[in-house]
């Protein structure tokens, strides 16, 4: 039995694919490609249902031939087009492309759970591949949720498999999903209803917002899931769910993997801060053979830049992914180690050696009176109040963790400066020199609020054409995740500090940054209700009256900046 065939509308997808296989260097053989289907065991009884594509004339069992096989597993039965296509490019390219379906979807046997037999499913399907004659060798591919089926049993793969390449997906499960203990909505709230096992008709927005949000799936959904309730109510790295289990074990897999790995990662993806820390854990003997790559993407490898071109971004994988297996795979080599990022503002990529790259020195920009950020600190202090309404929250746009509003992701235009009441925007004066800006830049503030707990945002700009501004990077933070927590005492100033994700981006001499302080980003983040206690069990919501304190060293920018020719 076949997979589906194509759907109605996607077509431009597969087209667009059919041109990257076209630009491959490789040698494409004719003939046709057959598909087969096998019903195969896992160490319970369940059969996974696996199609694999090959030439027609190429015969797998009982031949003589050896044959390097490309493996995918997937829950995506709506995608059986596009792995149709991967399977006869690839196939037609000398590879034999294997796609299964996890448990309990497309056919596969067992119940669908997301995440939790995916090691052991995994590691059946690649041993049972890994016995067959006609398997000279095998390389794992996949992308987010397909990525999670290859690093959850990278440590323990047999001999046969030489490498795995694996894009927009990490280890580190709670960095993805939470900063400072605020759930991102746009990715796992949307994923949960999409992936709930029964089709959900509720509205998005609605649901993002529902309290106490913890009974959402039974209240609006219809449907529970434990699995989605552990994740909105475990809001601390600490707390048993991350610290068990799964999650546990998956995080700590880098540092036990010996084959290399190939990391693809986007700027602007939602799982940016969790790959670069897989990277990061890898032990030094997989590194020299494993390569972080970096560019200006969102979740998909599309171009994120709003305001201007980027001819040099090389948006696709299927290039990037069949020249790696190429040299992995077809001609056995152990490929060169390293880091490729791309710097946005100068349309170029950078090689280096390792991550994270030498810091040159921080740069401080204070905010000081009259809403500047200057690079000195301002004598007097200032204080600017605004009034964050949790049901008039700001919206998200030009953000890092995107999903379901996935258009809204990446470096956009943004509004004029203070462009509601409730968000305040300070702004320097022209720079006098370009400056490289790759790394974690760190935004510290002195702030004082009139209730217990609460957040605050900030979103650094850079002034790209007269009077436009561009988002770099954006985060948040909140009182109780700063250390004060319950012992915060109304209307006292406290330091918080708003961490962002790494990010290569050159500032051009003469362009003016803008720094905007607020409470909220809806629906990248969830809502604080302004009430302290695990958010997902709020159930109500109140005003918090805001202070950001400016002058001396109440409050400053840190930008890490890197010499050109590091």
């Amino acid at each position: 039995e076949e997979m589906p065939a194509e759907k109605e509308g996607s077509s431009v997808m597969t087209y667009g694919i059919l041109n990257d296989y076209k630009e491959l260097d490789l040698p494409v053989r004719e003939g046709k490609v057959q598909e087969e289907v096998r019903m195969i065991p896992m160490r319970d009884g369940m059969k996974m249902k696996t199609h694999i594509f090959h030439m027609e004339e190429d015969s797998l069992e009982g031949g003589q031939k050896q044959y390097s096989v490309i493996l995918q597993r997937s829950p995506y039965v709506h995608a059986a087009h596009v792995y149709r296509t991967h399977g006869e490019q690839l196939a037609k390219r000398g590879f034999v492309y294997v796609i299964q379906w996890c448990r309990g979807v497309g056919g596969s046997e067992g119940i669908w759970n997301p995440n939790e037999n995916e090691r052991d499913d995994g590691l059946d399907t690649v041993n049972y591949f890994a016995a067959l004659y006609w398997v000279k060798n095998i390389g794992f591919w996949g992308d987010s949720y397909l990525a999670l089926t290859g690093w959850c049993m990278a440590d323990a793969v047999p001999d046969k498999v030489k490498g795995m390449y694996l894009g927009v997906y990490g280890t580190d499960r709670f960095c993805s999903m939470y900063e400072k203990g605020l759930f991102r909505h746009d990715v796992f709230t949307s994923w949960a209803m999409e992936n709930a096992g029964i089709p959900i008709t509720a509205d998005y927005r609605e649901s993002c917002c529902y309290r106490p949000h913890y009974e959402v799936d039974e209240s609006l959904w219809g449907v529970k899931l434990p699995w989605y309730r552990e994740w909105v109510s475990s809001v601390r790295e600490k707390d048993t769910y991350w610290q068990e289990g799964f999650w546990k074990m998956l995080r700590e897999i880098p540092e036990k993997v010996k084959i290399p790995v190939y990391i693809r990662e986007g700027w602007y993806d939602h799982h940016l801060g969790s790959a670069v820390k897989s990277y990061e854990a890898l032990c030094e003997t997989a590194k020299q053979n494993s390569t972080l790559q970096i560019g200006c993407w969102n979740h998909h490898y599309e171009n994120v830049l709003e305001w201007c071109k980027a001819e040099n971004l090389q948006c696709s994988e299927v290039k990037s992914m069949v020249k790696w297996f190429q040299e992995v795979l077809l001609e056995e080599k152990l490929p060169e180690g390293g880091v490729d990022i791309y710097m946005i503002g100068a349309d170029c990529w950078i090689r280096k050696k390792k991550w994270p790259l030498n810091i040159w020195k921080v740069k401080k920009l204070y905010l000081s009176g009259g809403l500047r950020l200057t690079s000195k600190e301002g004598r007097a202090e200032e204080i600017y109040e605004y009034e964050y309404d949790p049901y008039d929250p700001v919206d998200s746009y030009g953000a890092e963790a995107m999903l379901h509003d996935l258009k809204k992701a990446g470096s956009l235009y943004q509004p004029d400066p203070n462009y509601r009441s409730d968000v305040i925007s300070f702004i320097s004066e022209p720079l006098e020199k370009d400056f490289d800006v790759v790394g974690k830049i760190k935004v510290h503030l002195t702030v004082s609020s009139d209730c217990r707990d609460t957040a605050f945002t900030a979103k650094l700009m850079e002034e790209v054409e007269d009077g436009k501004y561009v988002n770099i990077r954006s985060s948040i933070t909140t009182i109780l995740a700063e250390g004060a927590g319950e012992n915060y005492r109304p209307g006292d100033r406290v330091r918080v500090c708003v961490d962002m994700w790494d990010i290569a981006w050159k500032l051009k001499k003469g362009h003016r940054l803008r720094l905007d302080i607020s409470s909220s980003d809806f629906p990248q983040y969830a809502l604080h209700s302004n009430y302290s206690g695990v958010w997902s069990r709020q159930i109500r919501c109140r005003t918090a009256h805001q202070r950001i304190f400016a002058g001396g060293e109440n409050s400053w920018v840190e930008l890490p900046l890197v010499q050109e020719n590091q």
